[in-house]
């Protein structure tokens, strides 16, 4: 037997600084007190990676990126690729950043990173924020119930993928 003391266990419900809500001017909220990412994974014949989010969430039951908050001080490159792993197990070493489009409203930032996958994985749920994970063929996205602020992402983000 170990006389080790185990280190002491967070308090419960510690969550990162950026784990938070940003609200508009016009009372609108936006997750993320630094902002959030969300990646968008790209690949040649299977499509793009897209996550069904779960009833409780913000927007609950549509379709999306993986993606979130960003932490204090990390580059919304890092935090895609972060939530992505954490969501959906998506390997960075996989992936080859392709372009970043960021949609900037003062107060609040979203960045969507797109990358390509160049090998095929298989996302795995990793945590509770998804009741899916889905490669989509690109011309079939729109077909989904799409997370509105995806959903007018979309037509941009499909360009760059032509």
């Amino acid at each position: 037997m170990s006389n080790d003391i185990p280190p002491p266990l967070p308090p419960y419900g510690v969550r990162d600084p950026g784990d938070a809500w940003v609200q508009g001017p016009d009372g609108e909220k936006f997750w993320g007190r630094f902002g959030a990412a969300g990646l968008l994974v790209w690949h040649r014949s299977l499509g793009v990676l897209l996550q069904h989010r779960v009833g409780w969430s913000h927007f609950g039951g549509t379709w999306g990126l993986p993606g979130g908050a960003r932490k204090a001080g990390e580059s919304a490159v890092d935090g895609a690729l972060r939530e992505a792993a954490e969501e959906a197990t998506v390997p960075p070493e996989l992936l080859r950043i392709l372009h970043t489009s960021v949609l900037d409203l003062g107060y609040w930032s979203y960045t969507t990173v797109v990358a390509e996958a160049i090998e095929e994985f298989e996302p795995v749920i990793a945590d509770a924020e998804s009741a899916e994970l889905r490669w989509v063929l690109v011309d079939e996205v729109t077909e989904l119930s799409l997370h509105p602020g995806f959903a007018a992402a979309w037509p941009e983000l499909r360009e760059l993928l032509d």
